[in-house]
């Protein structure tokens, strides 16, 4: 298993994904025995049952007006991360999100193991200075 290969494809299926709200394109991603991690202080999603559970409740109120991922950065032992950012409308009002994924992949370039943490804001924003830091 190449990881940035399977960085890459994880990065670019999710801004796709996402913005469609493709669950099972998603769940594709991850082994059966996943552990997701939505925010650090939350229980984490077991299973690909439970993401995609998670996903779907994420989802429910969201329209999605833009996605953006930017490229992986790539470490040692199946491990990669990547900051993304969301534009999306929630009951007729516009917000963005923005925040960061940390991945672990299995010999099969499936992800076993994600953290997300990010933060949200009222309005179209960008954040501070560049887009992207990686």
């Amino acid at each position: 298993m190449d990881t940035r290969e399977a960085a890459e494809r994880f990065v670019r299926v999710w801004e796709r994904g996402w913005a469609a709200h493709d669950v099972a394109a998603l769940l594709a991603l991850y082994s059966e025995d996943c552990v997701h991690r939505s925010m650090p202080f939350r229980e984490p999603h077991r299973g690909r049952d439970e993401l995609a559970a998670y996903l779907r409740w994420s989802f429910e109120a969201e329209r999605v007006t833009d996605v953006r991922f930017s490229a992986p950065l790539v470490g040692p032992d199946g491990v990669a991360a990547a900051e993304f950012r969301v534009r999306s409308e929630e009951g007729g009002a516009a917000a963005t999100l923005a925040g960061c994924v940390f991945v672990r992949f299995d010999a099969q370039g499936l992800a076993v193991e994600t953290r997300d943490y990010w933060h949200s804001a009222e309005g179209r924003q960008e954040p501070a200075g560049r887009l992207f830091l990686l």
